[in-house]
């Protein structure tokens, strides 16, 4: 679970990088401006933790940070609470992760890289969950989405800016990192080798005592063992799912509104005489009447360029306005006077000489109201179903507000409500393995599991075709399972814990006894149990690194393997204390590099990760130059904060 979290939780300056759409919102909402901080020491919402380089992050902000990180973790493990969030150094992640973000804020800022408002407006534009059914920017969905996460759009606005500042500073350091070719080929030999040992299991039940526990020992190993027995925070969630269908149809299109799109898209039904065109640009008017003649006399326009070194680049169909417009009125009245095939006479813009060749027309003739009256009734039709749609949304919104109950709105809308078992943070149906909640709910359940009680919501579950309103009905937080429910489990887990300790100590043992010469055979015997024959076991790195690739596990002795040196014998033990594991490495036979393209792509590789060292590095001299001070005075009362919080769940 250690590694797990803190895995999950690192943050590395690099993926500022990657801060931006959907990424940014989640950086956004996990450092929000939500109100809800009330610590008992007195420390207010908006007292700073920590001072960045003038900038602060205060205590309200480092709260909610370290509730979206539990919510990110218990995404793949429900069972984390915040207590274990604590205990294994979340709250510092966090802290770490914000002070990151700030410092390279507030250096870029002091050093003139500013972000407009239309580069944020730009960036916003571009997140999937903003955009309407028509794939633009939508302003309703806009709205509703950040109701949902209960985030402002200054808030939003804020952190975008802020990435933006980051990704100016960091992209530059990761550019042109390069490793030598002769440590790259160095290492492209370790990406093939393969490598063989012997592997000894030893069972952690087969060293478990023959008594059976006591009361009181299973009491005592409860008590210090709670954590290993956490019921995952459960939720009943009360839903109606509501169709397009069922809502009231919108009127028909009217004439009126058809002859107003066709005036307003006029230009899509006018006639068109369009020129597709190869062009090569020279600096010279002799340049380019010296290709003309090569051209004349039978060489292709791209042999002729070739030859001088340049290159005629094959172009759509432009317009003649278009021509114009990107070229000049003589470029465009050249190519319109040119035949199918031919060369226009040489013509002068801004870039150049252009010597075009029209190697295709385009000419439809213009369109009448009637004549396309169907097609645009069509496209008004879509567009009053996807206005309707989405006013009934705002409508929804706007009765929640008002405080309107869930089978109200829902009877309004001609929804039928329905409620689930109790689910968790991952969607499965709780002590019912292998059920899940059901499908339409998928995209509501990250915000079902961070809502409070009774608060309806609603969410389009397909863009423009169905929505879902709903709310949460009962809570069941994290937390140990009562001893008594779990009496069989805990003696179980408390036979194990005794079993992996006495396992270790004897394979520690064998590991000595290995080193002075006895063989696996030997050990096994010394140890007094009946043990599972002896692995060998061999494996290239290329085959881990797919497996790995691929999500398959790997087994503890093989990963182990790779992380030794010849001859050595090393002791791991097993996922969840089951056992524990000898393991010896007899032989690593380096790889064959026989393709350049393999070690330029090794060069790449590492170069990456020499890019990731020297952003890490520039991350380091920022915090440096622009100052960091700690409150921890003030950091103390949001874990006490969030420690209290943990205690009443």
């Amino acid at each position: 679970m250690l590694n797990f979290f803190r895995s999950f939780l690192k943050s590395k300056l690099g993926a500022v990088i990657g801060l931006l759409v959907l990424g940014v919102i989640a950086i956004a909402f996990a450092s929000g401006d939500i109100a809800g901080f009330n610590s008992s020491s007195g420390v207010s919402a908006g007292t700073p933790v920590v001072t960045v380089g003038g900038e602060s992050v205060n205590a309200d902000t480092l709260d909610q940070g370290a509730k979206r990180a539990l919510e990110r973790v218990r995404q793949q493990s429900p069972n984390v609470t915040m207590k274990v969030l604590l205990e294994q150094g979340g709250l510092e992640q966090v802290l770490g992760e914000l002070i990151d973000r700030t410092a390279l804020f507030a250096f870029g800022t002091k050093n003139g890289v500013t972000i407009s408002d239309r580069l944020v407006d730009s960036e916003l534009a571009q997140i999937p969950a903003f955009q309407g059914v028509d794939g633009k920017f939508d302003q309703t969905v806009f709205r509703q989405a950040l109701a949902q996460q209960r985030i402002s759009e200054p808030a939003l606005r804020d952190d975008i800016r802020e990435s933006l500042v980051a990704r100016e500073l960091v992209t530059p350091a990761q550019i042109g990192s390069t490793m030598s070719q002769f440590a790259a080929k160095r290492y492209a030999s370790l990406l093939d080798e393969t490598r063989t040992g012997t592997a000894i299991a030893l069972p952690s039940l087969l060293f478990a005592p023959d008594k059976q526990p006591t009361d009181a020992d299973l009491a005592a190993f409860y008590k210090g063992h709670s954590a290993q027995f956490i019921r995952p925070e459960r939720r009943t969630i009360r839903y109606a799912v509501v169709s397009e269908d069922q809502l009231k149809a919108a009127a028909p299109p009217t004439d009126a509104e058809i002859a107003a799109r066709f005036t307003a898209n006029k230009a899509a039904y006018a006639a068109k005489d369009n020129r597709r065109i190869t062009q090569l640009i020279v600096p010279t008017e002799a340049a380019a009447k010296a290709v003309v003649a090569e051209v004349e006399k039978g060489k292709g326009l791209e042999a002729a360029a070739q030859e001088k070194g340049l290159s005629a680049a094959r172009l759509e169909f432009f317009s003649r306005d278009d021509l114009s417009t990107q070229f000049s009125p003589a470029v465009a009245q050249a190519v319109f006077a040119a035949p199918l095939g031919k060369l226009a006479a040489p013509q002068k813009s801004v870039l150049g000489w252009h010597v075009i060749r029209v190697d295709e027309e385009q000419k439809t003739p213009a369109r009448t109201l009637a004549e396309v009256k169907s097609e645009l009734s069509t496209q008004v039709a879509a567009d009053k179903r996807r206005k309707a749609f989405s006013d009934t949304l705002a409508a929804i919104e706007e009765q929640f507000s008002d405080g309107s109950n869930l089978n109200e709105v829902a009877k309004s809308v001609g929804g039928q409500v329905q409620t689930t078992q109790p689910v968790t943070a991952d969607g499965g149906l709780y002590m019912k393995p292998g059920q899940t909640l059901p499908e339409q709910l998928r995209p509501v359940l990250t915000t079902a599991f961070s809502m409070d009680q009774e608060q309806p919501q609603v969410a389009e579950v397909e863009r423009g075709k169905s929505f879902v309103i709903y709310d949460v009905t009962a809570i069941a937080p994290s937390a140990p399972a009562p001893l008594a429910q779990i009496k069989d489990d805990v003696k179980l887990a408390w036979a194990v814990d005794i079993g992996s300790k006495a396992a270790k100590a004897a394979a520690l043992k064998m590991q000595a006894d290995i080193r002075k010469g006895k063989t696996a055979e030997q050990v096994m015997a010394a140890s007094g149990k009946k043990l599972p024959p002896p692995q060998q076991v061999a494996m290239s790195r290329a085959t881990l690194a797919a497996a790995l690739r691929s999500g398959r596990q790997v087994p503890p002795p093989v990963s182990l393997m790779f992380h030794m040196a010849k001859t050595t014998v090393k002791v791991q033990s097993a996922e969840g204390e089951r056992g524990w594991f000898v393991v010896q490495l007899k032989d690593i036979v380096p790889g064959k590099v026989e393709s350049e393209d393999m070690v330029k792509n090794t060069q790449n590789e590492l170069g990456q990760q020499l890019g990731q060292a020297y952003a890490d590095a520039l991350g380091h001299a920022v915090r440096k130059a622009v100052g960091v001070k700690r409150n921890d005075a003030a950091i103390k009362a949001v874990r006490d904060q969030l420690a209290g919080t943990a205690s009443a769940n």
